[in-house]
């Protein structure tokens, strides 16, 4: 408690004293906490602890420097950001903290994707409600997919995870073997894979939205 509280001065200082941390905004400032985002991820692929260790406290600097900018206008605190989570990961998690069951990895994911459409007032009609259209197109396509499938409008949810660590290795190989050869057919085509993939997942979208 006593680093988080040295971050959580050593962050206020810096928004009264850095000319630069002073101008930022929730607009200026996301673009980094992305960046650190994807540094992030790097990190944890890269089986380095000392790097991920590092890279975890500037995520971390991003939360507690937009919880401040919500503090600033009396809008939220880091602690509010806190207990929020808190209650939605109890909300969301009811074969642990109630009396649902769930034996599986694909049983928690059900259930968190029910409670999540029940929360935000999300049906059938409108499985796509707050899906975020500037996301990646891989992450969007992936979204799109399992709200679908999640809404029983695209075959099944997702299969349960791999358990045997081989499998599921030789599994990502081959998914990424594949990704790369269609990038590879697209630069041949000169197509943009990205907006190939966007441009596929929107008419998916719009052919469900339509049904």
């Amino acid at each position: 408690m006593a680093a988080l509280t040295r971050l959580d001065e050593i962050t206020r200082r810096l928004r009264r004293e850095c000319p630069w941390d002073r101008e930022q905004d929730e607009r200026s400032i996301v673009p980094h906490t992305v960046e650190e985002a994807y540094e992030l991820a790097d990190a944890a692929a890269s089986g380095d602890d000392a790097k991920l260790l590092d890279e975890l406290g500037d995520v971390l600097f991003q939360v507690h420097f937009l919880a401040l900018l919500l503090e600033e206008r009396d809008a939220g605190s880091l602690a509010e950001v806190a207990e929020s989570m808190s209650q939605k990961l109890i909300r969301r998690h009811p074969h642990v903290f109630g009396e649902t069951e769930a034996r599986t990895a694909g049983d928690v994911l059900r259930n968190w994707d029910r409670i999540k459409r029940e929360e935000e007032g999300r049906g059938a009609d409108d499985p796509f409600a707050d899906v975020p259209e500037n996301l990646p197109a891989l992450l969007y396509a992936r979204k799109v997919q399992r709200r679908a499938a999640s809404a029983g409008l695209a075959g099944e949810e997702a299969s349960e995870r791999l358990a045997d660590a081989e499998a599921r290795d030789a599994a990502e190989r081959w998914i990424g073997d594949a990704l790369f050869s269609l990038v590879d057919l697209a630069r041949r085509l000169r197509v943009d894979p990205e907006l190939a993939l966007r441009t596929a997942a929107h008419h998916f979208r719009s052919g469900l939205g339509s049904a």
